[in-house]
């Protein structure tokens, strides 16, 4: 299918591309385009103008702050694959950007595309989420930091306001074990169903493709944090979720998927 008719803007700062979405109603972002431009094709998402952010450059950067390294959004997912700080202070990033389509898409495709767009099938927006990471977004009232668990709200849709642009991603630094569990048919497929977990001082689990958004397994965290065994926390990975049916599988098996991968990914991370 093809898109709807647009008009296009190149915006050469983060303050004129807030300019122009305050001028334009139904504006959208575009900076790799691997999010948006699916959308579009499929009509889910019509937007009357593109304001392209992608040669913004003081939003490409990975740097350590400490406690935490602070991700510019229009870092490329090759960026964070082959970066020697989240190498050494959050390997769980790098490793699921290594997993995001192939070697064309992680060279153009940003983290701030894949977030800003909340799809629950989605490899890095879990991630982020697992990781208890912070959302920074500018916007015409200023600057705004926004909880991971507070970001994604429903299909497609996140706290991000209108006209404000995701800026940077504040993610802790792990200290203690973490897994990325993702079953596809192929390996540059969409996981059918996907698991995230980090055990950094507490046990964080995250769920792809179990629901519109990005989902934490509650009841797994919940459990592991009360001293529940893994094989019993794992067994409830899918409690209070209405996972999808579709041509890959039905609800059932991806219930099924999300308790097995669940448990390798908490023997896994317990035992790094």
């Amino acid at each position: 299918m093809f898109p709807s008719s647009f008009d296009y803007v190149r915006a050469s700062s983060v303050a004129e591309a807030i300019s122009i979405l305050a001028n334009e109603e139904d504006a959208k972002l575009l900076a790799g385009g691997h999010s948006l431009l699916p959308l579009m094709k499929l009509r889910l998402a019509s937007p009357s103008k593109l304001v392209d952010i992608g040669r913004i450059s003081e939003l490409s950067y990975i740097e350590d702050r400490g406690e935490y390294v602070a991700v510019g959004a229009l870092t490329r997912h090759r960026d964070l694959e082959v970066s020697a700080v989240l190498g050494s202070s959050v390997p769980m990033l790098s490793h699921v950007a290594s997993l995001v389509g192939d070697p064309s898409v992680r060279h153009r495709g940003t983290i701030g595309g894949s977030v800003a767009h909340g799809d629950g099938a989605s490899d890095l927006p879990a991630a982020v989420l697992a990781l208890d990471a912070t959302m920074v977004a500018q916007g015409p009232n200023g600057t705004r930091e926004i909880p991971a668990s507070e970001f994604f709200l429903g299909f497609l849709e996140t706290a991000l306001e209108e006209g404000e642009i995701l800026t940077e991603i504040k993610v802790p630094k792990i200290h203690g074990g973490w897994s990325y569990q993702k079953f596809n048919r192929r390996a540059q497929d969409w996981a059918i169903v996907g698991v995230a977990a980090v055990r950094n001082g507490s046990t964080k689990v995250s769920l792809v493709n179990m629901g519109s958004m990005p989902l934490r397994a509650l009841a797994t965290e919940a459990a592991m944090n009360s001293g529940a065994s893994i094989s019993d926390a794992a067994a409830l990975a899918a409690e209070g979720i209405d996972p999808p049916a579709d041509l890959n599988a039905s609800a059932d098996y991806r219930r099924h998927l999300a308790s097995v991968l669940v448990k390798r990914a908490l023997e896994e991370a317990s035992s790094s």
